[in-house]
C-alpha cells in the first residue's frame, strides 16, 4: 500500500475519532443543531475526510469504502456550498455512515499499525 494512502486512512480514522470525541456518548441533534461551534468542528472533520477519501481514490481506485462517494459529495458541499449546509444530512451521515466507516478505516488500519510501529513512526 502507499504511504500516503497510509497516511490518509490514519487522517480518516482520526477525524471519525474526534467527531464521536465532539459529540460524546449522548447524541443529540437538538444540541448538535443549536451548537455553531460543534456544527462547525464537525464539518471541518468530514472536509478532512472526504478530501482524504478523494486523494485515496486517485492513488488506488480499489480501495474500498461503501460511503465514499457519498462523503466525498457531502464534502463538497460543505466547503463549496456552505451557506446551503443542511444540518440533517450532516446528521444523517453522522448516525448511519460514521459508523460503518469506523469500521471500515479500522479494517484497513490494522495492518497500518504494525508498518508504523516497524518504522518507529508511532
Amino acid at each position: 500500500m502507499d504511504d500516503r494512502i497510509k497516511k490518509y486512512i490514519l487522517d480518516i480514522e482520526e477525524s471519525v475519532i474526534s467527531i464521536e470525541g465532539f459529540l460524546g456518548e449522548t447524541r443529540d441533534f437538538k444540541v448538535y443543531e443549536s451548537n455553531r461551534m460543534l456544527k462547525r468542528a464537525v464539518e471541518r472533520e468530514f472536509e478532512i475526510i472526504g478530501e482524504a477519501m478523494n486523494r485515496i481514490g486517485k492513488i488506488d481506485s480499489k480501495i474500498e469504502i461503501s460511503s465514499k462517494n457519498k462523503i466525498i459529495s457531502m464534502r463538497n458541499r460543505v466547503i463549496h456550498g456552505y451557506d446551503k449546509i443542511d444540518d440533517e444530512i450532516i446528521w444523517g451521515t453522522i448516525i448511519r455512515h460514521l459508523p460503518i466507516l469506523k469500521k471500515e478505516v479500522n479494517a484497513l488500519r490494522t495492518p497500518l499499525l504494525k508498518f508504523f510501529n516497524t518504522n518507529n513512526l508511532v
